[in-house]
C-alpha cells in the first residue's frame, strides 16, 4: 500500500524533473539570446579600439582619463555614504523612544527605508558603471541595446529571480510582515531582521539566520500583528471542582495585572473560554490573555509560574502520568504463595 509520504515524495520528484527540464530549455534559449546581444553590442568596441585606446596608450590624455575616473568613483562613494547616513538618520528619527513595542506604522516605515537603501545602492552602482564606460568613449547606444537583449535572456534564465522580486513587492506593499515581527514561513520561524525585494532574513531562537527567497513564500503566520494572545490549556485532576479552579485562574490573572510591569504588557483581563476537553487523566480548561505584540510569551511564562505556585498553596492537583501495579486478588495471591513454596521445597 502506497501511503501519503511516498505520494508526496513522488510528487516532489516529478516537480524536480520538470524543473530540471525547464532549466535546460532556459539555458539553451539564454545562450542563443546572449549571442545576439554580443553581436548587437559589437559596435561598441571599434570606436574605443581605434580612437580612445590609441590615445590612451600613447599618453595623450591618460592623466585626464584617470582624473575623470577618480572623480566618478569618488562621487559614487560619496552618494553611497550619503544614502547610508540619510537612511540611518531617518530610522533614528522615526524610532519611538521609551516604548515596549513600536507602532505598526513605524515598523512598516523602517522596512521601507531598508528597501530604499537596498534599491538606491543598486542604482548608484549602475550609474557609476555607466559613467565609467562612457568616460572611455564607448558607444553606449549599442551597449544599451545589447543590455536589453541580455535582460531578455536573463528573463528566461532568471525567472525565479523575477518571481522573488514580484512577490517581494506585494509583501512590502500589503505589509504582510515587517522588521521585528515574529513570523513562521513554511517550516521556518523567527524574528524578521530584513526584508528586500529578493529575500527575507529571519533569526530563530537559537540565533541561526535563515534566508528565504520571496518567491518561495506561499503563506505566512504573523504572531505580532497589532496585538497577540497568550493562550493556555490548563489541566486539572478530575477530583477538583472546575468552577473553583476557574475562579482561582481569574484571580491569579487579576493579581498579575496589578503588577506595574505586566500591567503595561497586558491589554485586557483574562478571557475564560471554559472547559475545552476531557482527557484520559485530566480536565482541560482553556483561557487566554490579550497582550502587546511579541509580549505574549513573556506574559505566558510569568502567568504559568504564578498559577503553579497558587495551585500548590491551595492543594489543587495538576495531573501527571501514573502507573498502577495490580497484584491480583487475595485468592490469586494464596495460589502464588503456594507455588513459590512448592518450588522452594523442590530445590531443597
Amino acid at each position: 500500500m502506497v501511503g501519503p509520504p511516498f505520494a508526496q515524495r513522488s510528487a516532489s520528484s516529478d516537480k524536480k524533473v520538470g524543473r530540471k527540464t525547464m532549466t535546460a530549455k532556459n539555458k539553451s534559449i539564454t545562450r542563443h539570446i546572449l549571442f545576439i546581444a554580443v553581436f548587437l553590442s559589437w559596435g561598441v568596441f571599434p570606436a574605443f579600439a581605434e580612437e580612445e585606446t590609441a590615445d590612451f596608450l600613447s599618453g595623450a590624455n591618460w592623466q585626464a582619463k584617470l582624473f575623470q575616473v577618480a572623480v566618478i568613483l569618488l562621487v559614487g562613494l560619496v552618494l553611497f555614504k550619503l544614502l547610508k547616513i540619510g537612511v540611518s538618520k531617518m530610522t533614528a528619527r522615526i524610532s519611538e523612544k521609551n516604548v515596549l513595542r513600536e507602532s505598526g506604522q513605524t515598523l512598516q516605515f523602517k522596512t521601507l527605508l531598508q528597501l530604499v537603501h537596498w534599491t538606491g545602492s543598486i542604482l548608484i552602482v549602475g550609474v557609476v558603471v555607466y559613467m565609467l564606460l562612457d568616460s572611455f568613449g564607448l558607444n553606449m547606444a549599442p551597449l544599451l541595446a545589447g543590455a536589453g537583449i541580455a535582460g531578455l535572456a536573463f528573463g528566461f534564465g532568471g525567472q525565479y529571480l523575477i518571481r522573488d522580486v514580484i512577490n517581494g513587492i506585494f509583501i512590502l506593499v500589503e505589509g504582510q510582515y515587517r522588521i521585528d515581527d515574529v513570523v513562521k514561513i513554511g517550516d521556518h520561524g523567527g524574528l524578521v531582521e530584513s526584508v528586500n525585494l529578493r529575500h527575507t532574513r529571519l533569526r530563530d531562537l537559537e540565533g541561526r539566520v535563515i534566508y528565504i527567497p520571496n518567491g518561495e513564500i506561499k503563506s505566512v503566520i504573523n504572531f505580532t500583528k497589532e496585538f497577540s494572545y497568550a493562550l493556555f490549556d490548563i489541566g486539572i485532576a478530575y477530583k477538583e471542582s472546575v468552577d473553583e479552579v476557574m475562579k482561582v485562574i481569574v484571580e491569579t490573572a487579576k493579581e498579575m495585572r496589578r503588577d506595574e510591569h505586566f500591567n503595561k504588557l497586558i491589554l485586557s483581563d483574562l478571557e475564560m473560554l471554559g472547559v475545552d476537553g476531557f482527557e484520559s487523566s485530566q480536565v482541560t480548561i482553556k483561557c487566554r490573555i490579550k497582550t502587546l505584540p511579541i509580549k505574549q510569551w513573556e506574559v505566558a511564562r510569568e502567568f504559568r509560574r504564578r498559577l503553579k505556585n497558587r495551585f500548590d498553596e491551595l492543594g489543587i492537583e495538576i495531573p501527571f502520568p501514573h502507573q498502577t501495579v495490580y497484584f491480583g486478588s487475595a485468592k490469586e495471591n494464596d495460589f502464588l504463595r503456594q507455588a513459590f513454596s512448592k518450588a522452594k521445597d523442590e530445590r531443597l
